[in-house]
């Protein structure tokens, strides 16, 4: 596997390579320290907002249709992502066209003009955005069971934003808030693929020389607050009951975030794991059921999500919950153990395959203020878990204090799921 390089500029901006010579195609990716959970609630989805604005025109490239020429002209894949601690902007291309997408990606990060008119048509953009993913009750639950589990702060809000404080969004609120968050310290930059180093931070250096070396805004910290199980109800009219049922846990600076990591590939992670047996194979209820632990710098969780036939809603939770007790009681045994920790490095290494999931492999460590972790490290601390860890881990986890359930289907009355909620 490729190996990578950091570097730190004299004002505190981050760059890493990822150096292939042999490869195709190479990544420009340019991370920054801003997401929901910097915002206040009379901004909330600014960060999402800022993040299409940096797309609808540069001092380079006045209007949106020049970016979006240029890097179609390319042949790149492109485009930028935000979420609850960071916000990307990226572009794939072939290796030897990787000065031009340098310098496109540099420029609508470094120079986005904020239109007044161009943010107010954006505004229905990103309303629609929201609207679509009110008809897709598969995404649509997981903001419902981050609101369960946080409620009224930044971590519990939708990355989206409402519609009513989108329709209020100004210049003035764009501008104040990249300048507090846009800044040298909190911003990475990641090159992956065939490149030439030197050349490559001489030109990262440039373009990003006049970015601001202020002292960036904090964000507040997570308050956890429960004690006993939870439920939060969505009603709607769909073909099948949306679930995500859950519990507390920690955050991924947890050493333990490992055996959790091959806890909840034993209990959901692949086609042979307990509940895709149990849930879809053994009583037919659902076509996707899978468990994952999503971890942040503060908090975190494990949660199993599924899509669930109407009539077979209580069997289900009750299958979970009883998958979830076993392995808090018994001894996963040696065969099962070790087909989910080689489905966990197989996912690993088949996924750092393209320079696009190498430069986030990497960078999503970096901008997270982790020490990186390398494959092959993380290939050893995937293999060192033991079956008796997992075993206390449950123990510790799947407990009535931190269990929760959010739903979107047609239910009115939730007092039949909460008589169900206990292990």
């Amino acid at each position: 596997m490729a190996n990578y390089n950091k570097i730190v500029l004299p004002n505190g901006l981050r760059i890493i390579t990822i150096l292939n010579k042999e490869a195709l195609a190479t990544t420009f990716l340019v991370l920054v320290e801003a997401g929901s959970k910097y915002e206040t609630k009379e901004i909330n989805g600014l960060s999402h907002f800022l993040e299409h604005m940096c797309f609808k025109g540069t001092l380079k490239r006045p209007m949106a249709i020049d970016i979006s020429t240029e890097l179609d002209s390319l042949g790149a894949q492109y485009n930028a992502f935000t979420s609850q601690e960071y916000t990307g902007y990226y572009a794939k291309v072939e290796s030897h066209k990787l000065d031009k997408a340098l310098d496109i990606v540099t420029d609508l990060y470094m120079n986005p003009v904020f239109d007044v008119n161009e943010i107010e048509k954006e505004k229905g953009v990103i309303i629609e955005e929201l609207n679509m993913y009110e008809d897709l009750p598969m995404r649509k639950v997981s903001e419902v069971f981050m609101d369960l589990l946080y409620g009224n702060q930044p971590a519990g809000w939708d990355v989206g934003g409402k519609k009513e404080i989108i329709r209020i969004l100004n210049r003035e609120d764009f501008l104040k808030y990249r300048g507090q968050h846009y800044l040298a310290k909190s911003t990475l930059i990641v090159v992956a693929g065939a490149f030439d180093e030197k050349d490559i931070i001489s030109k990262i250096e440039k373009g990003f020389g006049h970015i601001g070396d202020t002292e960036k805004g904090k964000k507040l910290a997570v308050v956890e607050s429960q004690t006993k199980p939870a439920v939060k109800v969505k009603y709607k009219e769909v073909d099948q009951t949306h679930i995500i049922l859950g519990c507390r846990a920690f955050s991924l600076r947890d050493s333990r975030r490992y055996i959790l990591d091959v806890l909840a590939d034993v209990l959901g992670g692949g086609m042979s794991s307990r509940l895709f047996q149990k849930v879809r194979d053994e009583l037919g209820a659902a076509y996707y059921v899978r468990a994952e632990a999503d971890l942040f710098t503060d908090h975190g969780y494990l949660a199993v999500s599924s899509g669930v036939d109407h009539a077979k809603l209580e069997k289900v939770i009750e299958t979970v919950l009883g998958e979830m007790k076993k392995l808090a009681t018994d001894l996963v045994q040696p065969d099962e153990l070790q087909k989910a920790k080689n489905h966990l490095i197989g996912k690993i290494i088949l996924g750092l395959e393209s320079s696009d999931e190498l430069a986030s492999f990497y960078g999503g460590q970096e901008i997270l203020g982790e020490e990186i972790v390398i494959p092959q490290e993380l290939i050893k601390k995937i293999e060192s878990v033991k079956a008796e860890e997992i075993l206390t881990l449950a123990g510790e986890i799947f407990q009535d204090s931190k269990l929760n359930l959010a739903l979107i289907g047609p239910l009115k009355d939730a007092s039949k799921l909460e008589n169900l909620l206990h292990f």
